[in-house]
């Protein structure tokens, strides 16, 4: 089994090389695959030292497995190369979730939707992913009428630039910025960039993808994207009107026998998600489940989940783990 990395070197890249090991996952070669910058250096993983090939020799090697996250530019180009040299490629990048010939797949969601025939298979925006996993037996349940979302996203999500910028105004330093203001101290309502109808790129992606994946084309979904100056983990408040009416124990229930998530709630004893619980971990967790008073058939919720692990790199290999 021949595995390659795309983009071993960013942040996301280097927790793939963790997830891996961890899952156990068949690795015979690894094939770590970054700029050209870093083409000829190496990095090691588990006991052994490994030469960064450019895209040219990965793509010559023919691996079996390419796991992307080097941005969309490089898997529009890309991905259809390895694809063709018999590559499966899970891609990190929104370069292809909204194309109607891809499959948009969280495993526990909707992994029944492949066939084994994939070839380019991408992965979920990281927001959408805790969100939808919380949605799916609830609207199994229930019924979906209106999700109405407000994200508070860690900097690692924009990158190892961004962690650096944090770290760089908490010390005094002068250095590079990635963001238009400050964001130690701060809460910037500005996720990717702004487009025409006033939303950023960030929120319509958690819009598009959560129809996909849900099969809800026409689910009433909006969304505000904040970042905020914590390091590893998304937390998302949500408000969802149903269809049917429900029950908080029922929901309690539904969501704590849902692969993948851990229902932390029990205010009392000031028990809650929060992202300096989840970080490292690929559980998604739910907390603060509460009736809305002001809405009839109407819950609160609150979610929280480690971006780079199950937002990206696990939900990634997860992928991958149906076609090995």
């Amino acid at each position: 089994m021949k595995v390659a990395i795309v983009g071993v070197t960013g942040m996301v890249g280097n927790v793939m090389l963790q997830v891996l090991e961890e899952r156990n996952f068949s690795v015979d070669v690894l094939i770590p695959v970054a700029s050209a910058r870093s083409v000829g250096q190496t990095i090691h993983w588990k006991g052994a030292d490994h030469i960064i090939r450019s895209l040219e020799e990965a793509v010559n090697e023919g691996p079996d497995v390419a796991l992307f996250s080097a941005g969309g530019e490089v898997s529009l180009e890309w991905a259809p190369r390895f694809a063709a040299a018999g590559s499966l490629v899970v891609d990190n990048s929104s370069a292809w979730r909204m194309d109607p010939d891809k499959k948009l797949i969280v495993p526990e969601v909707n992994g029944h939707l492949l066939s084994g025939d994939e070839r380019i298979i991408p992965n979920p925006n990281c927001s959408t992913i805790q969100l939808v996993m919380a949605l799916a037996p609830l609207n199994k349940k229930y019924g979906l009428d209106r999700v109405v979302v407000s994200t508070y996203q860690s900097i690692s999500g924009t990158g190892a630039k961004a962690v650096a910028q944090l770290a760089d105004e908490r010390a005094g330093r002068e250095g590079e910025r990635v963001y238009p203001h400050p964001i130690d101290m701060n809460a910037l309502p500005h996720c990717d960039v702004f487009m025409e109808n006033g939303y950023t790129k960030e929120e319509m992606k958690v819009v598009w993808e959560s129809r996909k994946i849900l099969s809800l084309p026409e689910l009433k979904v909006t969304c505000t994207a904040v970042r905020i100056p914590t390091q590893g983990g998304h937390s998302e408040s949500v408000n969802i009107r149903f269809e049917k009416e429900f029950d908080l124990d029922e929901v309690r229930s539904s969501l704590s026998h849902f692969p993948g998530i851990t229902v932390l709630d029990d205010p009392s004893k000031n028990e809650y998600p929060m992202p300096i619980y989840a970080e490292g971990k690929d559980e998604v967790f739910v907390g603060r489940i509460r009736r809305d008073e002001s809405e009839d058939r109407s819950l609160n919720l609150w979610i929280v989940s480690d971006n780079l692990r199950k937002g990206a790199a696990t939900n990634t290999v997860q992928i991958a783990e149906y076609f090995r």
